[in-house]
Formats: structure tokens, sequence, C-alpha cells
């Protein structure tokens, strides 16, 4: 039933009470109110709410108005079939309605109301709101400064919401909405910039009093709607046209709007100084109005970089960049957002792809010439500007400043670096790039660094020089000479790559580094951090004379008193760990030093990277690298990985534990690491033999980990044998009966694999224990479905696979499954229609799928045809045709057997395989292949036997179902069994 104009005291009780801090009021009222958002009118109720002028002062319950109204209107704006929701009626009276409420006092009402009116124009513009954007500009034109603030509040959030949609169509209006509207933003935008500098002439003229602070208001209210206005004409420039990196085509308004935003930045920029202490409102919006001026030039040059590239414009912004980056006025120092963007817009132009010499190419426009041409051409204008702004000079000039000045650590840094050695190491070495401005610094250095590296190579290395000169390895002090050595080992760390061409790093490290190594003055974790950063970013100099003194200096850093410097030389560590040339010859005593170091560090650690990575505060990354490094050493150390066990099996245990208070940030890592133990291992020792029922709880929780569980369930199999079986046997059972059934059939494919081996290595003891899961495997046989569906088809034919195993290896433990009274039951349950003996049912499937599968599978069915000739049931002959068709077809088409020569290999030499470096896993793996009955038994010879059983137990009605045989086949099994 809709609700009316009746309705609307109840609806504001409804919303009144919703905000009570009594449960006993306030729960009712929600419930309540959530099951009225479907029904038409709630929405025009809570419109009249908010826009009632006698309940302007209750802003609270406007504000929950105004939030059930967007969730009405995401949840039933669009048509539902389980819904009356809103009418169109209701529709046209509420879009009307939103665009009549215009002057709302409130800020975030007014966003609320900006929000939703964009989330409908996504839906309705333009079909069913043709003129929300003429309306507007409408009412743009009578607007005082609170309405046109709120108008132009609806423009931004709309246009961003249009600007998202993909079609070619919803692009296509959006560009026409650019065009209207592009004009009369920008003539706005010119004429609110004039009046904010007179503004802020004014205000640095006088001090405030009481008879200017509504003009103040007021001035702030028109800084506001131009800061808006600024960011619709970057939407509609971004999003009104197509990007000329791949059109070609010029971009006026870059050209046109770009210098204009750039003056006044110029004009704004000097108020930040000014207007700290007396407006410190004012001062806010300097600091955000100069900020998002630069990054909507950097989205320009990003979007449209060859229309940005215009000498005018590109000249003009970099210059401005490079100057204020080189020689920044004083107040400016402070202002490390601003700094930032323009490191970023340097940093984008030198990397930026377009304006890079173009390759050539034969794709013609309409008037003859190449696109790549055209191309090549812009690129050559732009190179021709860079080459003029950065000459070799400036290029030298900047590379010092970037290192001498933003490089080099402050007072503020130490003090924090004191205060939280944890924290500054996250926010040095592993925070955004574009959030600080040392850290956009050092990237903006290694791009004019790869750029200039054969100029900028000898400087670097004669500032490394002079910074080593004048800051002996013996220093105690935190000297300035100090603090530019700590820079210059910061700028040799990060071009490792480029640098080694003029610096060698065994020298370096035989000298001075080792020389500072030794110097344990506390003061001197600035320069040991440095040091273990640069052995993290050299690894691949490192040749192998020197990796030994470079582990070691490593794990003595991992000692050191001060965390920072812990965390640095553990980061390092674990890139040498997973470097392809790691030594672990030189690390194998090393280990258990290493590692005791490492866990040492986890008990000082708090934070684990929680600042950086928005994350619980049990997350770990650190711990997670070292799971992975560990991992690695594991795999490195192939069958000698156990002489780390001390070690590695107590991490083990903690991180496969699921009541851990890090369970869900590590358990992966964790399970790799499980998994990578065992394949790995030599042998079976009793603590690894125990964390296996651990499986069964992190199966029960989720099947998140299925595919590296059945990895584990693999390696146990393989490495622990029959003590496995006999002691977690249970396990086994519970783990797969938990999964076949309840996965789907991806999950099905990863762990058929895991069953078929269990009955191939164990075939007695097995089947009776997974009893339940087998049933299942025969349920999906005989349940159809498959015919459409290739996955499906896979599934079935790999169950039947398994289920033929057992009767090769097990044949009366596959008969007594198939006749247990229980299975009849199971199918029964299952709905699946069993007419005659289940075991020859299981016939059928085998014929069915014998083409359908591996060749490895064939000879499984095969062979399980051949036995069926065995069975005293008369049913055997009806089949006799198409079991010997089949098996005939495999044994002429090639049947998997082993070669004599690989049969007679000496598989059981392990050393001569480990020498290889294949893991123990995989020598037991073909050692299992080649010991399969599959592969030994000889089908041909199989046949041969059982027709002659099969003749015995028939006789005469045998010998009339071999006539009834097609000539031709029947000389082809003859040809086969090579008989007479």
């Amino acid at each position: 039933m809709a609700l009316s104009a009746s309705d609307l005291p109840a609806i504001y009780s409804l919303l009144t009470n919703s905000m009570s801090s009594d449960r006993s009021i306030r729960q009712p009222a929600e419930d309540a109110l959530s099951q009225s958002e479907s029904r038409p009118g709630f929405c025009s109720c809570l419109m009249e709410v908010i826009t009632a002028k006698d309940l302007a002062s209750q802003v609270d319950v406007r504000l929950m108005a105004s939030v059930y109204f967007k969730n009405s209107v995401n949840r039933y704006w669009r048509h539902r079939r389980d819904s009356s929701g809103i009418t169109n009626e209701e529709k046209i009276h509420l879009r009307q309605k939103l665009l009549l409420h215009l002057r709302e006092e409130n800020d975030q009402i007014a966003k609320m109301l900006a929000v939703l009116i964009s989330k409908i124009a996504r839906i309705d513009y333009p079909k069913e709101w043709p003129d929300i954007f003429s309306v507007l500009a409408h009412r743009l034109q009578s607007a005082d400064v609170l309405a046109s603030h709120r108008i132009f509040m609806i423009l931004f959030r709309t246009l961003k919401e249009l600007s998202t949609k993909r079609l070619t169509s919803d692009q296509k209006n959006f560009a026409e909405i650019s065009s209207h509207f592009f004009d009369y933003c920008w003539r706005l935008w010119q004429s609110d910039v004039q009046t904010i500098l007179r503004g802020f002439s004014t205000l640095t003229q006088s001090y405030i009093s009481n008879s200017r602070e509504q003009h103040h208001d007021e001035l702030y209210l028109t800084c506001e709607r131009w800061l808006i206005c600024s960011k619709i004409i970057r939407q509609l420039i971004i999003s009104g046209f197509q990007s000329d990196s791949k059109c070609f085509q010029e971009v006026r308004p870059v050209k046109e709007v770009s210098p204009v935003l750039l003056s006044a930045i110029q004009s704004i920029l000097p108020y930040y100084s000014s207007f700290q202490k007396e407006y410190p409102k004012f001062w806010e919006f300097t600091k955000r109005a100069c900020t998002k001026l630069m990054k909507i030039l950097v989205a320009f040059q990003g979007r449209h970089p060859y229309s940005f590239g215009d000498k005018l414009v590109l000249s003009s912004v970099v210059d401005f960049c490079l100057n204020k980056i080189t020689d920044p006025e004083p107040y400016l120092l402070s202002f490390e957002q601003f700094l930032i963007q323009c490191m970023v817009m340097v940093k984008n132009m030198l990397e930026c792809k377009e304006y890079k010499p173009a390759p050539t190419g034969r794709v013609m426009d309409e008037n003859g010439i190449t696109l790549e041409q055209m191309k090549k051409n812009i690129s050559s204008m732009v190179g021709g500007v860079l080459t003029s702004l950065l000459p070799n000079e400036r290029v030298v000039f900047l590379c010092n400043v970037l290192i001498r000045r933003y490089f080099v650590l402050t007072a503020s840094d130490l003090e924090e670096w004191y205060r939280n050695p944890e924290s500054f190491h996250h926010e040095q070495d592993m925070i955004q790039w574009t959030e600080k401005l040392r850290p956009c610094a050092e990237a903006l250095y290694i791009v004019l660094f790869e750029n200039n590296s054969q100029l900028l190579g000898p400087v670097v290395v004669s500032l490394l020089q002079e910074a080593m000169n004048s800051c002996s390895t013996s220093a105690t002090e935190i000297s300035p000479g100090l603090l530019l050595k700590d820079a210059a080992y910061g700028a040799a760390a990060y071009v490792y790559y480029e640098l080694s061409n003029y610096l060698s790093f065994k020298d370096w490290f035989n000298g001075a580094l080792s020389l500072e190594l030794s110097n344990d003055h506390p003061n001197m974790r600035i320069i040991h951090r440095k040091v273990a950063l640069i052995l993290g970013h050299w690894v691949s100099e490192i040749k192998d004379d020197t990796k030994r003194p470079v582990y070691c200096a490593l794990i003595r850093l991992l000692q050191a008193k001060d965390l920072s410097v812990r965390l640095a030389a553990c980061r390092s560590l674990c890139s040498h760990i997973e470097d392809a040339n790691f030594s672990e010859r030189e690390f194998i005593d090393l280990l258990p030093i290493c590692w005791d170091s490492c866990f040492k560090l986890f008990d000082e650690v708090q934070e684990f990277d929680s600042k950086v990575w928005e994350v619980s505060i049990g997350e770990s990354l650190l711990q997670i690298q070292l799971l992975i490094a560990l991992r690695n050493f594991v795999v490195a150390l192939g069958y000698q990985s156990p002489i780390c066990y001390d070690i590695l099996l107590p991490i083990l245990d903690a991180g496969i534990d699921i009541n851990s208070p890090d369970e869900l940030n590590l358990l992966e890592d964790s399970m790799l690491l499980w998994e990578a133990t065992l394949s790995h291992a030599s042998s079976m020792v009793p603590q690894l033999l125990s964390y296996f029922p651990r499986l069964v709880g992190i199966m029960e929780r989720s099947f998140d980990h299925l595919q590296v569980s059945v990895n584990i369930i693999e390696d146990y199999i393989i490495l622990g044998g029959s003590q496995f079986v006999s002691v977690h046997g249970s396990s086994i059972a519970k783990i797969l009966d938990l999964v076949v059934g309840n996965v789907n059939d991806r999950g099905l494919l990863a762990v058929l694999p895991v069953i078929d081996l269990l009955i191939q290595c164990f075939p007695v003891e097995v089947p009776p224990l997974i009893s339940s899961t087998l049933q299942k495997l025969i349920i999906i046989c005989l349940s159809g479905g498959d015919d459409r569906d290739p996955s499906k088809a896979t599934v079935k034919a790999s169950s039947a696979a398994i289920l033929a195993r057992i009767l090769i290896m097990n044949t009366s433990a596959l008969a007594q499954l198939t006749s247990d009274p229980s299975t009849s039951s199971f199918l029964q349950t299952a709905g699946v229609p069993v007419q005659e003996n289940v075991l020859l049912c299981l016939v059928d499937i085998w014929l069915d799928k014998v083409d359908n599968v591996s060749s490895i599978q064939r000879k499984t069915f095969g062979l399980a045809l051949s036995i069926i000739l065995t069975l005293r049931l008369p049913q055997v002959l009806d089949k006799l045709d198409q079991i010997l068709s089949v098996c005939t077809s495999v044994i002429v088409g090639g049947n998997g057997d082993l070669t004599e020569e690989e049969s007679s290999s000496d598989m059981s030499s392990n050393e001569s395989l480990r020498e290889g470096g294949m893991p123990f896993k995989d020598i037991r793996k073909s050692q299992i292949k080649i010991s399969d009955p599959v592969n030994r038994i000889s089908l041909e010879n199989s046949l041969r036997e059982n027709l002659q059983t099969c003749a015995t137990i028939h006789g005469e009605s045998f010998n009339a179902a071999m006539n009834s045989i097609h000539p031709s086949a029947l000389a082809q099994l003859k040809q086969a069994l090579k008989m007479p």
C-alpha cells in the first residue's frame, strides 16, 4: 500500500526514534523504516521531511531522512520484479522536487542530495531526465552564491557519475554535455578567481573585524564554489574528449586552460605564507587550491600529452615546477603536498612514452600522412621543448638538489625515528611514493637518472666520494656530513643497475661499508640502515667471492639494537634468499642464527606494516615475506632441507594453527611452506607426521586453500607411506568425505588424482577406509547431466577410472562396495535410478567414456573390462562384443605400457636424481608411476587369460556370443592378441 501525505507524521516519528540511544525504541523504528523502503510514496515522504522549512533546524532528522532516501534510490529506483518500488509518477515528482531545493544550508545534507541526484541521473539521463542540465544551467543564471555553490556540487557529482559509463552512446552524451557546459563553467571560473584574488588582497591589508565576518563567509563560499568548478572543468576535459594520444587531435581546452591554471597557482601561492596565522580557514583553502590545480595539470598531461606538449603549455608548467623544486621560496619548503605535485609533474613528463621517439609504421589517415609520422612529428617537437627546458647543466643541478636537499634526513625525521623506529622504517621505505616528499624525490631521481645515466653516473659517484671523504667511517656525531653520506648512500642504492658501470661494489663493500659496519656507535644506525638498504638493492651485483661476507653483514645488522636497522636488514636478507643466484652453500651454517634473529624481531615489532596496508593490526607483511623467503630457502636446499628443521618446524607449527590470531593473514603462505617442506623432505619425521590433522580443521573452515591442501595430502601419501595411512586414516577419510560432494567440478578435478594415488599405493587398506567417498563417486558416475557440460564429463570419467582401478587392484573391495545395501540406499537418496547390478552399471560407464580419457585411464578401463569377463554373471555376455571392441582398440591404439627401457632404468638411484635437483617427491612419484600395476600389467595377456576364463564359465553361451561378433572385429581381436 502506498504512503501519502497523511503518513508524514508517522515517518517523522520513526526517523526520530531511529536515532534513539535506547535500543528498545531504536530497533522497532529501524525495522518499520526498512519495511517501508519498498512502498510507493516512501521517498516522497522523506523528501518532504528533508525540505520542510519548519524542520530546517532539525538537521539530524533531515540527514537521517536523506540517508534512507539514498538507500531507497539505490535499491528501488530501477524497476524490480519483486517490488512495486517507486512508480514513474513518483519519480517525476522527486526529480522536480530535487531541482527546486537548491539552497540547502546544511553542507552534509547538500552533499547527500547531490549524490542522490547523480545516482538518479546515471539511471535516467538522457532518456527519462533529458532536461536536468538545462534546468541547472537556467537556475545558475539567477542563483546567489549559496545556490550556485550547491548547483555546482550537483553538477560535479553528476558529471563524475556519468563519466564512468563506458558505452559508446554514453560517452557521446558526455562529450555533448562537455561542449555545452565548458564555456560557461570556464567563464565563471575565471570570474571567481578574480573575485577571490581581490578578496585575498583586501584580507592582507586589514585585520579581521566583526563587521567583515559576513563578507568573509561569502568569500569563503565563493572559494569553495570555485574549487568545485575547477573539478568540473577537470572532469569535462578529461572525460569529455578522447585521449589525444589515441586520436592525434588537439584538445583545445587543454591549451586554453592550462596556462590560466598555472597563473592562478602563481597568484594564490604567496598567500600560503601570509594567511597561516591570521586567516587559518583561508590558509587551508590556499593549500587545497594550489595542490588541486597542480593535480589537474598533472591529469591533463596524462590524458592529453600531445595537447599539453604545446610549447606554451609544457615549457611554462615544467619550468615553474623545476624552479619550485630547485629554488623554492623559504615558506614553500613546508608545503610538502605542493612540492610533491611539482615532482610528480616533472617525473611524468620525463617518463611519458608519447614524448619518446616513435617507431615507424604505415597506418594512413585520410590525408595520406601516416599516424606514426604524425606522432613522430609531435614527439620530435616536444623533445625539442624538453631539451631546451633540461639542458645538461640543469639536469646535473636537479640531481644534486634532489640528493643534497630532499634525500637528507631532517630533525623531525630523526625525532620520529628515535620515537618510533618501526613506524619510521615503514614510512620511509614502503609508503606510496606520491604521499611523502622524500619518496617522491627518490622516484623523480630514479627516472632522471634512467634518462641521463651516462651524464649522471659520474656525478653521483663524485657526490658519493665527496660524502665519504667529508665523514669518516669512525664518525660518531650526527653532523651535516654524516647526513649527506646517508643521502648519497641512498642515491647509490636506488640506481645500482646503472651505477655498477662506474662503481665496483666489491671494493666499496670491502672498504668503507665494512669499516662503517664495525662502528657500533648508536648514531651510526643512520648509516647502518642505509648500508642494509644498499646490500639489498645491489644483490645482482654481488659476486660469488663477496656473497658470504655480505650474508654475514646482513645477519649482523639483523642483530642490531635499532629496530629500523633490523627491519631494513630483514627485508634485504629476503631479497638475497629470493635471488636466483642465492648461494645455499655459503648460507647453510648461518641459517640457525639468521632465523633466530628474525623471530626475536617478531617479538618486538608491533605495527606489522598496518600503517601502509589498511588491514587489521594482526597483519604482518614482514612475516609473510619471511615465510616466502623460508619456502624459497627450503626449495634451494632440496633434500638437505632437514638441516633447518630446528628453526623451520616451530615456525610451521605456529603458521598452520587455525587458532592463531594471525591465522587469517599467514595461513596461505604457511600452507605453501608446509607443502614445500614435505615436497623436499627425504623422509617423514614424527613432528611433520603429527601436523596432518591440522588439515582437517583448515578444510572444515573453508575450501579457499583446496589446491595446496591437495598437494599436501599427496606429499603425505608419497612421503609417509603406510605409516601415514595407518596413523591418520580417519583424518584422510574425513577430508575426502568433506570435499567430495561439497565442491564444484573444478574442485573435484583437483582432489580426484589424490584418491587415485591412495588407491594405487594402498589398494587393500584404503577402499574400506574411504567407502563413503567411493559411494559418492559411484553416484557421480551414474548421474546424468554431463552430456553438454565438458567439466562434468571429465569428473565422471575420472571418477569411473578410480573405481576401475579398485577393480584391478582389489576386485573383492569393489564387488563388496557395489553390492553393499548402503550403496543402493545412497543411490536412492540421491535420486539415481539403478535397474540392474551396480557393477554392471559401471561397466556401461567404462564403455561409454573410454574415448574421452587419458591413455593411462583408457588402459585402466581396458583392464577393468577384461576382469569383468571373469564374473559369473550371464549379463556379461550381453556386453561381450562391446568389451572386446574397447579392449582391442586400447591394445591397438597404444595403451601406455612402460617400455622395456623405461622399466629397466635405475629409477631407484636417488642420489643421481638429487644431483640433478629433482625434489624427493618427484623421485618417489616416478617410482610409483613405474610400479603402477596399470602400467606393469599387459592388457593383451590379461584379456587372453580372462577370455579363456569366461569361456570356461559360460561354455556354449560364450561360443554363441563370440560367433555373433562381426568377422572383421573378431579378426582385429585375434590380431591384437596374436592368436592364430
